[in-house]
This record gives C-alpha cells, sequence and structure tokens, in this order.
C-alpha cells in the first residue's frame, strides 16, 4: 500500500514540476505515473552503477554530483516515456531539485502517517 502512495505521489509531483520548471512537460496524469515508474526503475537499476562509477567526483563536489546523476536519470526517463518531455539538461537538473524537495516532504508525510 505503502508503494502505491509513493508512486501515485511521485506521479504528482512531477505533475507540479511540469506547472512549475520551464523545459518539462507532461501530457496526463498516466504519462505521469509511467513516468513516476520508469523514474523509479532508473533510481533503482541505474542510479547506484552511476553512483559508484563517479564517486571520486561525487566527493570533490561534496554530495552535489549526485543532483547531476538525478538530472540524468530525468532525462532517461523522458527519453522512454513519449508523453512526458524536457527540452535539456538544465530542465531536468531544476526538475531534480524540485522532485528531491518533493520528495523530503512526501518522506515526512509518509512517515508521519505511520507514527
Amino acid at each position: 500500500m505503502e508503494l502505491l502512495l509513493r508512486w501515485l505521489l511521485n506521479a504528482l509531483a512531477l505533475i507540479i514540476v511540469a506547472n512549475v520548471v520551464p523545459g518539462i512537460h507532461v501530457d496526463s496524469f498516466y504519462h505521469a505515473l509511467i513516468a513516476a515508474l520508469i523514474l523509479g526503475l532508473a533510481n533503482a537499476l541505474v542510479r547506484p552503477i552511476l553512483i559508484v562509477l563517479t564517486l571520486p567526483v561525487t566527493i570533490l563536489t561534496l554530495g552535489l554530483f549526485i543532483l547531476v546523476i538525478n538530472a540524468l536519470m530525468i532525462l532517461l526517463a523522458s527519453t522512454i516515456v513519449k508523453g512526458f518531455t524536457v527540452t535539456g539538461f538544465v530542465p531536468a537538473f531544476l526538475a531534480a531539485i524540485a522532485l528531491w524537495f518533493m520528495s523530503m516532504v512526501t518522506n515526512w508525510f509518509i512517515q508521519s502517517t505511520e507514527k
């Protein structure tokens, strides 16, 4: 049940980010659901490999390079899902920051409802 709630909240967060960040477009809630699913799979499968490969750069930037990796995951999801478009790296980077903040808020919300 928690997994479905997180999936729906991530899809909603993608729609909010698409309305706030110029250069991000989501055609419908269905496309946001699919994009959130692909983004979750990419974060679970590809992101750990990229983090290990870029560990020296991540250490030199005190962890800020993780935002670049998150932006690359958003770009990857936009190439797979046809109704989710990102026009370039800068919108993907801004979306990564916005999604990080929204994820922090939703994690707090989910943890506070579990108690």
